[in-house]
C-alpha cells in the first residue's frame, strides 16, 4: 500500500492509519457498539479471545457464576487493573474463583513449544476508529490487545491546518487522567499524538502538565523525520511500530513501572512511579543490535551513541534482558550470559528492577563487588546477567577468555568518574596557586580514565570470537570509536546506532549550553557598554563589574564578587528562585580559596539567600591550615547531591569532581575559572544541559578559555556548534528600527498586550483580546511577500536572541524594548503555528525578569530592594509612590504566617496556585459558583480540598502536613482560597 498526500485530500489521516492496520497488520476494525464504557474495555473482543483460547477455564467460571459470568469476570478484571495495573494484568493474567484466565500471550523465545506459537497466534488486535469513550468525547483511535486498551491516538491532518502541537493540545486540555480509559497504569498505556510529520507520547495524561516524548526517527542528524518517497514522514509508526508482534513485544519485553525511591530529611521514603515506554530511538538501537546479534553471532562489537537525556539506563536494561534471552534460527542460546561493565550504582538497582519486571524472575541479576572468585561462581551458577565495575573489567577478560567454549556478550556503560574525583595526592605543602594548578593538571592529564583502561584491557588480550561487545556512550572518543566501531565501504568506523546531541537539543531534551556562552572579556564589553551608553537608561546594578577592567588570573577574589553579584542579580531569577550556579576551578586549592572567599564576601555584604558548597578531593594545606571537603562544608561527601538539590544551596565550588556524570537539572549558570579542551570540556559544560520546568535557557561565564577552542570540543558530538561573536547591545536599537520599517507591529497593539500578559489572571475576554491585538499583526505579515516573511522573522528572532543574551549578563532597563521582546515571542509563535491554534498565555517566562505592575510609577525589577537595581519611569494617572497591590494569594499566606507562626513562603504559594488552577477547572465547581452564593458555594468546596490536599503531600510535606493536621490552621486556608476560588469562577463568567 502507498501513501501519498493526496491519499488526505480524499479522506481522514485517521481512516488511512486504520485501512493500513486492518488489511497490512492483521488488525480487526472494533466498533463503539463492542465498547464497555462502565468498564472500559472491548468486551466483545473480551471474550472472543477467552472463548477461543481457554475455554474450559472460562467454561469453569460460566458454571460458578451462570449467567452473569460476563459481568463477574468484568467486574473481577476491574479490581485486578485498579490494584496491579494494565502491564502486570497482561503479562501475568489473574485468577477468580481459583481459575486463571490469561489475557495475552506473548511470543516465547524458541520456536519449539508449539502449543504456546498457536496461543501466541490468537491475540486479538483491533483498533476502534472515533470510539466514544463517554459521551460527547470521541477519541481518533484507540488500539486493543484482547479487548483490553493499551495505545491511543489523536491523529492531526495538516490539510486543515493543525498538527501535533494541536493533537498535544487536545490531550493536555480536552482529556482527561481521570476518565476510566486514561486512567493512569490502569488502563491506556500511552497516548500518542501524530500527524503527517511527526509523532509524540506520553504514558500519563496529567492536564497541562502532561509531558509528552518525541517519537520521531530523527531526520539529518536532528529532529523530524525524512521524507521517503510515496509515504507520509510518520507512516514508520503504522508500518513498523504498530505491526501485531512489534507491539506485542514493546507490552511483553519494554513497557514496565519505574519505581523512584527518595528519602526526604526526616528519613521517610517516598515513591514516583513512572510508566516507561520505549521512544523510538530505544525501541529502534535494541531491535537493531539483537537483529544483527542474531544473524552474526558472537564476537561483534557495537557502539551505541545516543546522546544525554536519550534515556541510556532503560536501553541497556532492555538490551541486557532480551541478549540473555536470545536464541538464533535453530533456537540455540546465542548468548550464556551477559555481563554489564559500569561504574553507576544508580545503574544497578533500575537494571536489577527493571529485569525482574520483564522477565518476572528472581536470580536473574547478580553483582559482583569482590573478586574473579565470585565472578566464576556467578559464572557457574549460569547467572544470565551480571554486573560488574570497571575496575573488575580485567578479571571478566582473563575469566571469559577461558571459556572458549562459551559465548557472552559485555555491555559498557559510559565510563566516567562521575562524582568520586581523582585520587589525587593530599596538598601536605603550602603551595602558590600556580604551582596547586600545574600539580593538578598533571595529575589529571597523567591519570587513565576508565574509558582508557577498558581500551588498554581489549588490547592486551585482543578480541575474542566468543565475546560480542556493546558499548553505550554520548562522547565517543577517537580510540573508542576506532575499538568499537562499525566501519563503513573506505574503513571509516561509525557509530552502529545514533542519538545526536543535536537531535536531543532539537528535541528539547537537552539544552544547547553553547547558546548563551560568553567570555569575561565580552562579559565585561557588553556591561561597560550598557553603562555608559547615553542611550540605555542607566543601569547602576552592573558597576560591580564594570569596574574590573582586567582580571589577574588568580585574583580569586575579584571573580568572587563578580559570581556571586551576577547570581544574585541574574541566575536566582531563574526557575521560580530554584535556579543553582556551578564554579569550575583549576585546582584543589582554587577550590578551598574560592569557599573562603565566598564565605568571606557573603558574610561582609550581609546576603541571606547565597550559601556556596565545595567539592573536591583529599586534604589541602593552606597558609597552614588543612581542609578538607566534609570539612568545609559541615556534613559528610556522601549527602552534598541532597544537600545541594535542597533550598539551602545555591552555588557548588568543584575542583575536578562533579565535572561528568553529575545529573543536576537545577543547575543553570556556569563559571569557568579552568583551561578545557577536547571531550573534558564537553563533559563539563554538558553539566547544564539537563532540562527542568521553567529552564529555557543556561549561561555560561569563561574566565580562561577561548571561545574558538570551545567550539572545536564541541565539534565531533554536535556538527553545528555555534558561538556567539561579538555582541553590541545597541544593535537592539538598530534590529529595533528594522522591524518597525515593516510597518506590522503598532505599539498600542503591543502595550494592551503586553497588559493582558502581565496580568496576575487572564479571563476569557483576555484571551480574546490577546489573539486579536496579534493576529491584527499577523495580518498585516501574511500580506508581505514570502521573501520579507523570512526577513521579518529572521530580524525578530535576532532581536530576542540578542535581548536574552544581554539579560543575562545585565539588567539594563528599557520598557519600549523590553515590551518588544514580549509581544515578539508570542507573536513568532503564531507565525511558526498553523491556522486557528491558540496563543499559550501560560508561557511567562519572561515574568522571571521582569515584574511589570501597572500604576503610577511603572517599575521593571528584578526584584531586589535598594534602588541600584530598578528604575521607575512616570506615567500619567494615579497616586505618586503608591505601594504596589499584593497578590492575593502571597496575601493570603502572609495572613496565614501572622495568625499561626509559620514561615510559608514561594513554594507554598506555587502549592496555593496549584490548588486555585485545579479547582478553577472543575466544572462542578463552576456551576456551584454560578449559581450559588458563598456560603453554599463553600460547603462543596471543601469537601473537595481535602482531596487537593492528600493529592499534593508528597510535593511539599511541611505545608500540606501543616494543613491535615491543624485543623485551625486548615478552616482558615479552606475560607481563603475558597473565597479567592469563587471569585475568580464568577468573574470568569462575568
Amino acid at each position: 500500500m502507498i501513501l501519498t498526500p493526496n491519499v488526505l485530500k480524499e479522506r481522514a489521516f485517521q481512516t488511512v492509519v486504520k485501512e493500513y492496520l486492518t488489511a497490512e497488520n492483521g488488525y480487526i476494525e472494533g466498533t463503539n457498539k463492542d465498547y464497555n464504557r462502565q468498564y472500559a474495555v472491548d468486551e466483545t473482543q473480551l471474550f472472543l479471545f477467552l472463548e477461543d483460547t481457554q475455554e474450559k477455564a472460562l467454561n469453569k467460571l460460566k458454571e460458578i457464576y451462570k449467567g452473569q459470568y460476563k459481568q463477574k469476570i468484568l467486574f473481577r478484571l476491574d479490581n485486578e487493573l485498579k490494584s496491579r495495573g494494565m502491564v502486570d494484568v497482561l503479562r501475568n493474567g489473574m485468577k477468580d474463583y481459583g481459575v486463571t484466565l490469561h489475557l495475552a500471550y506473548f511470543q516465547p523465545p524458541t520456536t519449539l513449544n508449539k502449543d504456546l506459537i498457536a496461543l501466541y497466534n490468537k491475540n486479538r488486535l483491533s483498533v476502534t476508529e472515533e470510539l466514544t469513550h463517554k459521551e460527547g468525547e470521541r477519541i481518533d483511535l484507540v488500539l486493543f490487545l484482547n479487548g483490553l486498551p493499551v495505545l491511543a491516538f489523536e491523529l492531526k491532518n495538516e490539510f486543515t491546518g493543525q498538527d501535533i502541537r494541536d493533537g498535544e493540545h487536545q490531550w493536555k486540555h480536552d482529556r482527561s487522567g481521570k476518565d476510566k480509559l486514561f486512567r493512569f497504569k490502569q488502563r491506556v498505556i500511552a497516548c500518542f499524538a501524530m500527524d503527517t510529520n511527526e509523532a509524540s507520547m506520553t504514558t500519563k495524561l496529567n492536564g497541562t502538565k502532561s509531558f509528552f516524548l518525541p517519537f520521531n526517527k530523527g531526520d539529518n542528524g536532528g529532529k523530524g523525520n525524512p521524507s521517503v518517497e510515496g509515504k507520509l514522514k510518520t507512516h514508520y509508526v503504522w508500518e513498523d511500530v504498530l505491526t501485531r508482534d512489534n507491539v506485542l513485544e514493546i507490552l511483553d519485553k519494554f513497557v514496565y513501572l519505574q519505581v523512584e525511591e527518595e528519602e526526604d530529611d526526616e528519613g521517610k521514603i517516598k515513591q514516583k512511579e513512572i510508566l516507561i515506554f520505549p521512544r523510538y530511538h530505544q525501541h529502534d538501537a535494541v531491535r537493531k543490535v539483537l537483529t544483527h546479534a542474531k544473524d552474526f553471532g558472537s564476537g561483534q562489537s557495537y557502539l551505541i551513541q545516543h546522546s544525554a537525556g536519550s534515556g541510556k539506563t532503560n536501553s541497556i536494561s532492555w538490551l541486557s534482558h532480551r541478549l540473555a534471552t536470545l536464541h538464533d534460527e535453530n533456537n540455540n542460546s546465542i548468548f550464556e550470559g551477559v555481563i554489564v561493565v559500569t561504574d553507576r550504582k544508580v545503574l544497578d538497582k533500575q537494571l536489577q528492577k527493571a529485569i525482574y519486571q520483564l522477565e518476572r524472575k528472581a536470580g536473574m541479576v547478580a553483582k559482583i563487588e569482590e573478586d574473579s572468585n565470585q565472578l566464576a561462581e556467578s559464572l557457574n551458577k549460569g547467572t544470565k546477567i551480571i554486573i560488574t565495575t570497571i575496575q573488575k573489567f580485567p578479571y571478566v577478560l582473563d575469566k571469559l577468555g577461558a571459556l572458549k567454549h562459551k559465548n557472552y556478550g559485555i555491555i559498557i556503560d559510559e565510563a566516567h568518574s562521575s562524582t568520586s574525583g581523582k585520587n589525587m595526592a593530599a596538598l601536605t605543602t603550602s603551595l602558590t596557586l600556580e604551582e596547586a594548578q600545574q600539580q593538578d593538571q598533571e595529575a589529571e592529564e597523567n591519570e587513565t580514565d576508565a574509558e582508557e583502561k577498558i581500551l588498554d584491557e581489549l588490547s592486551r588480550v585482543g578480541k575474542q570470537p566468543n565475546i560480542s561487545f556493546f558499548a553505550f556512550t554520548a562522547t565517543p572518543k577517537g580510540s573508542t570509536l576506532k575499538m568499537f566501531g562499525t566501519e563503513d565501504d573506505e574503513g571509516k568506523p561509525h557509530p552502529f546506532h545514533l542519538y545526536s546531541m543535536k537531535q536531543a537539543i532539537q528535541e528539547r531534551f537537552i539544552l544547547d549550553v553553547l547558546k548563551n556562552y560568553l567570555t569575561y572579556k565580552m562579559y565585561y564589553k557588553v556591561a561597560k557598554k550598557i553603562e555608559e551608553d547615553p542611550e540605555f537608561e542607566s543601569a547602576k546594578a552592573t558597576k560591580a563589574i564594570a569596574r574590573f577592567v582586567s582580571l589577574h588570573p588568580h585574583n580569586i577574589d575579584q571573580k568572587t564578587e563578580i559570581i556571586v553579584e551576577h547570581y544574585r542579580r541574574i541566575t536566582k531569577k531563574q526557575l521560580n528562585g530554584q535556579a543553582k550556579a556551578m564554579v569550575v576551578t583549576a585546582s584543589r586549592l582554587h577550590a578551598v580559596r574560592y569557599k573562603l572567599a565566598f564565605d568571606a564576601y557573603i558574610k561582609k555584604k550581609g546576603y541571606k539567600d547565597l550559601k556556596a558548597l565545595v567539592a573536591f578531593s583529599g586534604e589541602v594545606k593552606n597558609k597552614g591550615n588543612e581542609y578538607t571537603e566534609p570539612g568545609m562544608n559541615g556534613f559528610s561527601e556522601k549527602q552534598l547531591t541532597k544537600k545541594f538539590d535542597s533550598d539551602d544551596y545555591q552555588v557548588l565550588l568543584v575542583a575536578e569532581k562533579y565535572q561528568t556524570g553529575f545529573d543536576q537539572p537545577k543547575l543553570h549558570t556556569m563559571f569557568v575559572d579552568k583551561k578545557l579542551t577536547g571531550l573534558k570540556a564537553v563533559q563539563t559544560l554538558s553539566r547544564l544541559n539537563r532540562t527542568y520546568a521553567g529552564k529555557e535557557n543556561t549561561f555560561i561565564l569563561d574566565f580562561v578559555n577561548d571561545p574558538e577552542d570551545i567550539r572545536k570540543s564541541f565539534e565531533p558530538y554536535y556538527e553545528e556548534a555555534v558561538l556567539e561573536g561579538d555582541i553590541d547591545p545597541n544593535e537592539l536599537y538598530s534590529v529595533q528600527q528594522e522591524i518597525k520599517d515593516y510597518m506590522i507591529l503598532r505599539d498600542e497593539e503591543v502595550d494592551k498586550f503586553v497588559d493582558i500578559i502581565y496580568k496576575e489572571k487572564q479571563t476569557k475576554r483576555d484571551t480574546e483580546l490577546s489573539n486579536n491585538y496579534i493576529d491584527s499583526a499577523k495580518k498585516r505579515y501574511d500580506e508581505l511577500t514570502e521573501e520579507e516573511q523570512r526577513d521579518f522573522v529572521s530580524k525578530a528572532r535576532k532581536f530576542n536572541s540578542i535581548y536574552m543574551l544581554v539579560l543575562q549578563i545585565t539588567p539594563f532597563e528599557d520598557i519600549e524594548l523590553h515590551k518588544l521582546f514580549v509581544y515578539l515571542r508570542y507573536f513568532l509563535k503564531k507565525v511558526a503555528l498553523k491556522k486557528g491554534t491558540k496563543v499559550d498565555l501560560e508561557d511567562k517566562v519572561v515574568l522571571e525578569y521582569y515584574s511589570l505592575k501597572k500604576k503610577n510609577d511603572e517599575n521593571i525589577s528584578l526584584g531586589e530592594d535598594d534602588e541600584d537595581y530598578t528604575v521607575s519611569v512616570k506615567v500619567a494617572g494615579g497616586r505618586a509612590n503608591e505601594d504596589p497591590p499584593k497578590d492575593p494569594l502571597t496575601a493570603i499566606l502572609d495572613r496565614l504566617n501572622t495568625k499561626n507562626g509559620t514561615d510559608f513562603g514561594k513554594h507554598e504559594k506555587l502549592n496555593m496556585q496549584q490548588i486555585v488552577d485545579i479547582a478553577t477547572k472543575d466544572d462542578s465547581l463552576r456551576t456551584q459558583a454560578e449559581n450559588n452564593p458563598f456560603d453554599d458555594f463553600i460547603l462543596g468546596f471543601q469537601r473537595k480540598f481535602e482531596g487537593y490536599v492528600v493529592d499534593g503531600y508528597d510535593k511539599n510535606q511541611d505545608f500540606y502536613g501543616k494543613i491535615l493536621g491543624d485543623e485551625i490552621f486548615r478552616k482558615q486556608l479552606e475560607q481563603a482560597v475558597g473565597e479567592y476560588v469563587y471569585d475568580v469562577l464568577k468573574q470568569g463568567n462575568s
